[in-house]
């Protein structure tokens, strides 16, 4: 895997704009579900969820995103959009009330959820379905002008540990081909090509040693022309992975930082502008060097990044750590 030259652009959210492409920025994940896979129970109430948000902005998030309905492999019934605001937009107001330049993320794939949280002032819709699931989420997003994150999910979480596995080969060429898809259907519904992010949706419908095959090709996806975010913090395929060095167990979702850190800097040195993380410090660490390297290689003069840049003048808000 060569190391990748990450595009430069600005990604045009709801009331700002961020700069991609210079550093990795770390979008700080906060599940305020009963069943999130790796943080049941760590947030009894608005309070606690907004104090770990807050520590996540002091550790150097530039995002932090908020999602109310946990999709886990094997989840079950979705939970009602009523619910879902009623878990999300507290935790929003709360965490703008103390950090009014916060930029915010909300997880969902629901249009009620996702417009509740818009209003609330978050800034980015982070769904997992790429607007699949709810199509109506597309006019919203379009309406609000607000940044998106496509993600590639093959099926419904009730579906992934069930699923035939995709051929090796068969992989990347999917994730291509489904994320133009979606990239086209978002743009028919009014959103411009720069307020879109593309996540290729690891361990989403994609098993075990197959979401290295997608790590290690992940440069490939820069044929979209889009920035690309990696959420790989604590999946299940890293777990998987470590079981020879636990006495053929795989490893607990807590026990995963290691190695998340570790694919986390991998996905940067193959072209990802943003990865999505539990552990902000250490991850924000790992991008440091990673960045690093990349600028060693654009030093070296092996060009352009990826072919396509910011234009020249621009500006944008570019968050410090």
């Amino acid at each position: 895997m060569p190391f990748a030259r990450r595009p430069h652009c600005e990604w045009k959210l709801r009331t700002r704009s961020l700069l991609l492409g210079p550093r990795t920025l770390i979008m700080g994940i906060l599940n305020v579900t009963p069943d999130s896979f790796s943080d049941v129970g760590r947030f009894p109430d608005r309070d606690a969820a907004v104090e770990a948000a807050l520590s996540m902005l002091d550790a150097g998030a530039a995002i932090v995103d908020v999602g109310g309905e946990s999709t886990r492999p094997g989840a079950e019934a979705s939970v009602s959009a009523a619910e879902e605001i009623d878990r999300v937009v507290p935790v929003i107001e709360g965490i703008l009330r103390c950090r009014p330049d916060a930029i915010l993320s909300i997880d969902t794939y629901k249009r009620e959820t996702a417009q509740a949280a818009l209003r609330a002032g978050a800034e980015i819709v982070n769904d997992v379905s790429g607007f699949l699931w709810d199509p109506g989420i597309a006019a919203v997003c379009s309406q609000a002008a607000c940044g998106v994150v496509l993600t590639h999910a093959r099926g419904r979480p009730w579906e992934w540990k069930t699923q035939p596995e995709l051929d090796p080969g068969a992989v990347l060429p999917l994730i291509t081909a489904e994320m133009r898809e979606r990239m086209q259907a978002a743009g028919a519904a009014g959103l411009p090509r720069d307020g879109v992010v593309l996540d290729p949706g690891f361990g989403f419908g994609k098993r075990m040693d197959r979401n290295f095959i997608l790590l290690a090709g992940l440069e490939k996806l820069q044929v979209l022309e889009r920035p690309l975010l990696a959420g790989l913090s604590r999946k299940s395929f890293l777990g998987r992975a470590l079981a020879p060095l636990s006495a053929g167990k795989d490893l607990a979702a807590a026990d995963r930082g290691a190695a998340s850190i570790s694919a986390a800097t991998a996905a940067i040195l193959a072209g990802a502008s943003i990865v999505r993380a539990h552990d902000i410090r250490p991850t924000l660490e790992a991008a440091a060097i990673a960045d690093a390297v990349l600028a060693g290689v654009e030093a070296h003069g092996n060009g352009e990044c990826g072919g396509w840049r910011r234009p020249e003048g621009q500006k944008g808000r570019h968050p410090s750590p």
